[in-house]
């Protein structure tokens, strides 16, 4: 069933983002036409960002979409913000209209950010993302945690934790298991061991770690064994996989109140190994597709 949707998916959304599907645009100023939709080039060392090096994330300035990590940003000395990688799925490449160069463009609403240049050496990715400021704008990482849980189809379980309030993204992939950088379909097979899983990064100050927990015990049923409404394999098994020993005694407290409720949790507490993230058709499932997830059914489960 999973696979006949995936194939509907793929057909439907051609593995990207529609005309239709387009957030509501900023308002740009004469300069930030001159770049971001007639192509045009800011002078070098005039940018805001060219030599900003501080934690966070770089997004497209028409449509906000998230770019860049700071992590991948590198001093290149060309007087241009550069970067060596992008967020995946977020940027496209095409000739440039000199014929010569390669453009990039924000791949959800084509807003131009610059060139791509291969082959300099200036880090071991050997690539540089040569963008203008003006495309972009710098958002400062907030404090945050993480929390890693399994429960079923990714979709629906990224689905209802990103509605929470507090919750700064909820991207699917997968842990647990034996091996490096799997795909849907290897692990799929239920032979790697891992499970389809969410990664929750959370502001600290307005959700905590058991609020997370909490919610995800009510939108999925932790006493399903191996399987998640139709799904059924190691892959949908319910667990939690914690950072530390506080996240642990946070969970196993919240199990212990279940099964003090009469519910016979089978979610299962692993120590969180590396999280790989899923292709990105599978990223914001049900905001691509639409509707509501067809195999999580929300539930109070605690007073």
């Amino acid at each position: 069933m999973r696979l006949i949707m995936i194939i509907l998916m793929l057909v439907s959304l051609n593995i990207g983002y529609s005309k239709e599907e387009k957030v509501e645009y900023s308002e740009l100023n004469e300069a930030e036409k001159r770049v971001i939709e007639d192509k045009g080039t800011e002078a070098p060392y005039t940018g805001e960002y060219w030599d900003n090096f501080k934690d966070g994330v770089y997004k497209c300035k028409r449509c906000g979409s998230i770019l860049y990590r700071s992590q991948d940003k590198f001093s290149s000395n060309c007087g241009w913000p550069s970067f060596d990688d992008e967020i995946e799925g977020a940027v496209k490449s095409q000739i440039d209209a000199d014929g010569r160069r390669t453009e990039i463009i924000c791949a959800n609403c084509e807003a131009h950010l610059g060139h791509i240049f291969t082959g300099e050496g200036y880090t071991d990715k050997n690539t540089r993302h040569c963008v203008n400021s003006i495309s972009m704008v710098f958002e400062p990482v907030q404090q945050q945690e993480t929390a890693y849980v399994a429960g079923g189809c990714f979709w629906g379980v990224e689905y209802y934790l990103e509605e929470l309030e507090g919750v700064i993204s909820a991207e699917s992939g997968y842990m647990g298991g034996n091996v490096d950088d799997p795909d849907y379909y290897q692990v799929g097979s239920g032979q790697t061991g891992h499970a389809e899983t969410v990664r929750v990064i959370f502001d600290p100050e307005k959700t905590s770690y058991e609020d997370i927990i909490r919610k995800f015990f009510e939108v999925h049923d932790p006493t399903q064994l191996n399987k998640q409404g139709p799904d059924h394999g190691q892959q949908y098994r319910s667990a939690i996989f914690y950072k530390e020993d506080k996240q642990r005694e946070t969970a196993q407290n919240l199990i212990n109140i279940l099964k003090g409720k009469g519910y016979n949790v089978v979610t299962e507490l692993i120590p969180a190994r590396e999280f790989w993230l899923a292709e990105n058709y599978h990223q914001d499932y049900y905001q691509k597709k639409g509707g509501q997830p067809y195999c999580h059914s929300p539930i109070k489960r605690f007073d």
